[in-house]
């Protein structure tokens, strides 16, 4: 079901500017998998890849080894960042595979430290592939970030001054939280700390410019592309159980900018 003035088959080519590896599909993964079966054009852009996130207990295992041998070198630190980094490329590579989305472009940035960088180097960078690409559609975190993330706001904002310079009559849709998702899911979020202290800003239903109740071969497609990224996942879907989670992140919704 699609509440709201558009239809995710209508968008055009879209490109989604991302913070982390998973925001992508959390945020728009149904709105992907359906933008790619009406013949849609998708590329996906991630500032960081995540390198400072949380791994699950066989992820935790799976990099057991390779710490051993950088603590022996004095590189432990540096080996578990480096780890994370890799399993989260091929996550998110095997995670869009499975939303259709075969484009991607990767920054490089640091996890945790986009509000600390110069501006001016990654809207250069996200302002070329909108260059290149250039796209009827871009969607980003709103200035909020959704969760309040430093990353997730800059990111917004990064996004937002590439759009005005490379790409100033695309469609700009910034992720947003509806009221009802918020009331409904209150317990999920103070459980599991999904929003900083303060967040998420509600958005009234009269701005809702794209509000999508994904159907069930969507919603599963999306639970898919999501447990593909396990280190970030599997302890969410662990503790929820698959039909719960599936209703969680069946809602996605975005304002115009």
């Amino acid at each position: 079901m699609n509440a709201g003035d558009l239809d995710p088959r209508d968008l055009g080519t879209v490109v989604g500017v991302w913070a982390h590896p998973d925001d992508e599909a959390y945020l728009a993964g149904g709105l992907m998998a359906m933008a790619r079966a009406a013949g849609s054009r998708v590329v996906c852009v991630t500032a960081t890849s995540g390198e400072r996130g949380t791994t699950g207990r066989q992820e935790e295992e799976g990099l057991t080894h390779v710490l051993r041998v950088a603590a022996a070198a004095g590189h432990a630190g540096d080996a578990r960042v480096e780890s994370l980094s890799v399993l989260r490329a091929v996550e998110l590579a095997r995670s869009l595979e499975i939303l259709g989305v075969a484009e991607h472009h990767g920054l490089g940035l640091p996890d945790g430290g986009c509000a600390d960088l110069d501006p001016a180097g990654p809207v250069d960078r996200i302002a070329e592939i909108l260059d290149a690409v250039a796209p009827d559609t871009v969607l980003t975190f709103g200035p909020d970030g959704v969760t309040g993330h430093p990353d997730h706001r800059t990111v917004s904002a990064w996004t937002g001054a590439a759009v005005a310079r490379a790409a100033p009559g695309a469609r700009l849709l910034h992720a947003a939280v509806p009221a009802g998702h918020v009331r409904r899911w209150s317990w999920l979020h103070e459980r599991f700390d999904v929003y900083a202290e303060g967040y998420p800003v509600l958005t009234p239903d009269d701005r809702i410019a794209l509000h999508l109740s994904l159907d069930d071969a969507v919603a599963a497609r999306k639970v898919a592309a999501l447990r593909a990224q396990a280190s970030q996942t599997d302890g969410l879907v662990a503790a929820l159980g698959v039909p719960t989670y599936t209703e969680w992140v069946r809602t996605e919704c975005f304002v115009a900018a």
